[in-house]
């Protein structure tokens, strides 16, 4: 038995249950429209107006010229979130979190002491208001796709149980691309071979999206009947990468702008390595357009988790990889974090650069982070932080 528990419009939730007055309003959380921002998260009165997700702040106001939008605060919704996560662990050690805002329960050997299905699923939502006065849907089914997939049926504040016994029966004529995993490139892959809904799948040998997508597209086709094998996973993998990111105002040109923000991520990475006693040599740069990325690898002379040197591979990428194409977001990610080896004997760190590094990352985790940074980002780099999907409570993957 698997529990996936998702909450309903969370960062606009939390700002609503520190404003109560604004519960009836329409509110969103983001980017201002005069910084050209975008919406992050949006509550169900803001959404009868047709109003998402990842839209223009712009667009969201002329929809509804009523429109409460509040700044993010990516750091109050990480300490919810984790409050939420303890309350879990009171009941099974078998979690898995996959953001800040969703969570697989494995209790399936909870059901003797704590009852039917049903009753724990109710539980379950009681258990995430005690904690944080907040709603959740949940969904439960004997594996985890399809929880996933009867959480979203009856949002907000839902119940669904699909029976083991029955999901295939119910995801028949799901259409593949509403799964958790699926794509539009795999659903393109799919609806090339007649595979539409997930009562097609079984019409697709299973050894056909083996030999295309490996171990993932054999659990695809298993997915599309309820049958999802992979398990509830609690424990936390070492990180094979580490990355940050940031959404920037809709077709960016600004060369200084760009370079900015570039600076940006690539303090808040160098920061994070070293956090986590962590160094890299080889860094993956990219740059979201309209349509598709720019990417490239990056190696520095020797690993390493300083800004400026990760600053520089990404500032010379940029002046021969870029031609002024409008940018979306920017993304650089540490592909090879290990924990560091002997120094070489020509290549150590200056001793004040390693305490430069220690006392700013001293204040930054005292105070804030960004409270001490580079001049050149004073009063530029203030778009709000969003946590990447793959946030966890605890471990490398803990970052805004």
């Amino acid at each position: 038995m698997i529990i996936h528990a998702d909450m309903d419009a969370f960062y606009a939730s939390v700002e609503i249950r520190e404003r109560p007055e604004l519960s009836d309003k329409p509110v969103v959380v983001g980017g201002s429209a005069q910084g050209r921002g975008v919406v992050s998260a949006a509550n169900y009165v803001a959404r009868r107006f047709g109003i998402r997700s990842a839209m223009p702040m712009a667009q969201a106001i002329k929809r509804c010229a009523e429109l409460v939008v509040l700044p993010v605060r990516m750091e109050l919704y990480a300490q919810v979130s984790t409050q939420i996560q303890a309350i879990f662990h009171r009941y099974t050690p078998l979690i898995e979190t996959l953001s800040l805002d969703e969570a697989f329960l494995d209790v399936t050997r909870c059901q003797r002491l704590m009852g039917p299905p049903a009753h724990i699923a109710e539980l379950a939502k009681l258990m995430v208001f005690k904690a944080s006065g907040l709603q959740c849907s949940v969904g439960v089914s004997g594996d985890k796709t399809t929880a996933k997939y009867a959480a979203k049926l009856n949002k907000p504040d839902g119940m669904t149980i699909i029976p083991p016994w029955e999901a295939e029966e119910v995801l028949r004529n799901v259409p593949v691309i509403e799964l958790c995993g699926i794509n539009q490139g795999i659903g393109a892959f799919l609806a090339a071979r007649g595979v539409y809904t997930c009562g097609d799948m079984k019409q697709l040998p299973i050894g056909e999206l083996g030999r295309r997508f490996g171990n993932p597209g054999r659990r695809i086709w298993l997915m599309a009947q309820g049958l999802d094998p992979e398990p509830v996973r609690s424990c936390l993998p070492a990180a094979k990468s580490i990355g940050h990111g940031k959404v920037l105002a809709p077709d960016t040109r600004d060369p200084a702008m760009l370079r900015t923000y570039l600076l940006h991520m690539s303090h808040r990475l160098g920061e994070r390595l070293r956090a986590n006693r962590l160094v890299a040599q080889q860094y993956l740069f990219g740059l979201r357009l309209y349509r598709g990325w720019l990417r490239t690898i990056e190696r520095s002379l020797l690993p390493c988790d300083d800004e400026m040197v990760i600053y520089r591979l990404g500032e010379r990428w940029l002046e021969r990889g870029w031609r002024g194409q409008g940018i979306w977001q920017l993304r650089i990610v540490a592909l090879d974090p290990r924990s560091p080896c002997q120094d070489d004997l020509f290549q150590r760190k200056h001793p004040r650069r390693v305490r430069a590094h220690r006392a700013m990352d001293g204040i930054n985790a005292r105070y804030g982070a960004m409270t001490l940074t580079p001049a050149r980002l004073l009063g530029r780099s203030s778009m709000p932080d969003v946590i990447s999907p793959a946030w966890k409570p605890g471990g490398h993957r803990k970052s805004v």
